[in-house]
């Protein structure tokens, strides 16, 4: 891709929050999500000045890029797809959401999409947040996103896109 000066950052790394971090991000033309557990990415981000470093550089430099994959993909939204006990029906309280790092607002990503046969809760979770788009990622699959409506698929899968306007008929309200 063209990067040479890179560096991985821990996020549960107390150094993290020092000026050499800080220095680095404010420098980054890129950041890049790698996987690992959601839940416990956005938590740990979530009342992080790093993450309104990373959202101001988002929305106001030109050619900074977020990219993730499985887990870090999955966090760059506004909401985040937890958990879902079943994934292949939509059922009261099955499925566990939770606020994203907002980097993204009217979405929904989830990975492992045709390996783990994820469209059923992707669906449930889009259904639950009308307002949003799915997006689900297959294996071997980032999402780049470039200037804040710009997303391209990098790597050997697929994206799907679930549209909730074309959702028509659920058993949400009844289930």
């Amino acid at each position: 891709m063209g990067y040479s000066n890179f560096d991985f950052l821990d996020i549960y790394d107390d150094q993290v929050h020092s000026d050499f971090h800080f220095q680095r991000i404010k420098n980054a033309k890129l950041i890049f999500f790698t996987g690992g557990d959601q839940e416990r990415i956005c938590k740990t981000l979530e009342q992080s000045v790093i993450t309104d470093l990373l959202k101001n550089k988002y929305k106001n430099e030109q050619g900074f890029t977020i990219a993730g994959t499985n887990a870090g993909a999955m966090c760059i939204p506004k909401v985040v797809i937890l958990e879902a006990v079943n994934g292949e029906a939509i059922l009261e309280h099955d499925i566990e959401l939770y606020t994203g790092l907002g980097f993204l607002e009217n979405c929904i990503v989830d990975t492992h999409f045709v390996y783990r046969a994820r469209s059923g809760r992707l669906a449930h979770a889009v259904i639950l947040n009308r307002e949003c788009w799915g997006i689900g990622l297959g294996e071997d699959t980032a999402l780049v996103v470039e200037d804040c409506h710009r997303a391209t698929c990098r790597g050997s899968g697929m994206v799907w896109m679930l549209d909730p306007e074309n959702i028509r008929q659920t058993n949400i309200e009844t289930v």
